[in-house]
């Protein structure tokens, strides 16, 4: 009767689990059995259904992607982002204010605030970490990676060379006095070293370690101890060549600046062997002219500030950067592992800098010195990049309070934006005639304004989908 084959059908669709796929036909086949209130049911798909979960599972594991490659790295751009607009209005002279200004020798400690450049050195190791394990993850091949890492690290030296040599109207640039040390040549030689020190180094998978390990607490530091070795040895090169290192009528271990300094009495000296071996190696028409030093303390000694022994302290800070990035990657989404971690690499250095300078300005065993890059201060400026990490990263990856908007946009074209504030420095709009050239306010208007037009520039290009990668 109907109502059997109804109720055969109904005890069928209670029995029955089968999955149904989207557009797909079934036919449901139900046959008696021998005993009346037995059926046997079962499933037929007459036509195969789409898989309406592809574009859904495709965005699923781009979001998965996104969040492991992103969210960590989010917070450490934005940082990046803000050191390069801080850059460029510190170049442009920063209102001319005292705590913007580079100083004459060793440092005090409101101005390790504006060092943005140095700060940029740190960002870029962390920055180094998390794109190659990313990279890795992704599949591409290590030899892949040296090569653009060779190739990026050739372009940033090229292009340093070319900006900080500009000719202008003073006729052919003569090769007995192009200047070879720079701020992108430092930069292109730290990435070099750092970038190939972690591609040996890191893992393609990170190790699922058990809590119980002796060092798990510490493993962030201790799979990569092979590249601690290196820049722990790296850093000995330095000390012994800074305080070791015979120069030429001047005492060993010199770390003043010479001219009138220390009355007079090492006039020659300036940089000590750090200026010695830039003299030494690149002669002196290659270096650079006028430090900061001359003003204050009358130097006659050619010295440059990104000198062959400074970068050595360079690639230290980078690889403390570095350091930082391997912290997300092991501790990912544990935001208060991070933040305790970012904490205690901060009070490490900070302990470090208060010993090595004894908390003052010129009477520790190593004073705190941008000139001479000295290790005081590179552990005082990581000190104070670990706790800046903090507070981005709680800002905008824990509460995500900011979006990283406008400094975003500058950070999409960085080498663009450094490149051209360099060149285009002396023109209008970005310089004019003043009518008051002693007032803070002038000065503080024209570098704000010359600051902000690279940001609209940088927004402009980002909207016309334009970049300059290297």
């Amino acid at each position: 009767s109907r109502q059997g084959i109804i109720m055969r059908q109904l005890i069928c669709s209670i029995r029955v689990h089968f999955h149904f796929g989207e557009q797909g036909n079934y036919s449901l086949w139900v046959k008696n059995l021998n005993e009346p209130s037995l059926v046997s049911c079962s499933m037929i798909t007459d036509s195969e259904p789409i898989n309406s979960y592809l574009r859904e599972s495709t965005l699923h594991l781009h979001t998965a992607i996104q969040h492991f490659f992103f969210l960590n790295v989010k917070f450490v751009k934005d940082a990046e982002n803000l050191s390069l607009v801080i850059m460029v209005f510190v170049n442009y002279g920063g209102g001319r204010y005292w705590f913007f200004r580079h100083e004459s020798w060793n440092g005090k400690l409101i101005s390790l605030f504006t060092s943005a450049a140095s700060m940029f050195v740190f960002i870029m190791g962390t920055s180094v970490g998390l794109s190659l394990s990313s990279s890795l993850r992704r599949g591409v091949k290590r030899t892949h990676l040296l090569w653009r890492i060779f190739w990026r690290s050739l372009q940033l030296f090229l292009i340093g060379v070319i900006i900080i040599n500009p000719n202008y109207c003073n006729g052919p640039l003569s090769w007995d006095s192009l200047r070879i040390p720079g701020v992108l040549q430092r930069l292109g030689f730290t990435y070099l070293v750092v970038a190939v020190l972690d591609l040996g180094v890191v893992r393609d998978r990170l190790n699922n370690l058990s809590s119980e390990t002796c060092w798990y607490s510490v493993h962030d530091v201790c799979l990569y101890w092979p590249a601690w070795v290196f820049v722990i040895a790296l850093e000995t090169v330095w000390l012994c060549w800074t305080f070791l290192l015979p120069v030429p009528g001047c005492p060993t271990g010199y770390l003043g600046p010479g001219g009138i300094g220390d009355f007079g009495q090492y006039q020659n000296c300036t940089g000590g062997a750090a200026g010695y071996i830039d003299r030494w190696l690149l002669r002196d028409n290659h270096i650079y002219q006028t430090p900061s030093s001359r003003a204050v303390y009358q130097t006659m000694m050619p010295f440059d500030p990104e000198g062959v022994l400074g970068t050595i302290n360079s690639i230290l800070m980078a690889f403390l950067g570095l350091q930082a990035g391997k912290v997300l990657q092991h501790y990912r989404d544990q935001h208060r592992q991070i933040i305790t971690r970012f904490l205690i690499w901060g009070f490490i250095l900070g302990i470090i800098s208060a010993v090595l300078t004894k908390c003052s300005r010129n009477d520790g065993f190593i004073p705190v010195n941008k000139n001479l890059w000295s290790l005081s201060y590179v552990t005082t400026l990581s000190c104070f990049a670990f706790v800046a990490l903090v507070f981005f990263y709680y800002l905008v990856d824990v509460k995500k309070w900011w979006s990283g908007a406008p400094f975003f946009y500058p950070g999409m074209n960085s080498i663009l934006v450094y490149v051209g504030h360099e060149v285009f420095e002396e023109y209008f709009p970005f310089r004019w005639k003043m009518a008051n050239s002693q007032s803070h306010a002038e000065h503080l208007a024209q570098n704000l304004v010359a600051t902000s037009i690279w940001v609209i520039i940088a927004y402009l290009l980002y909207r016309r989908k334009i970049f300059w990668k290297i």
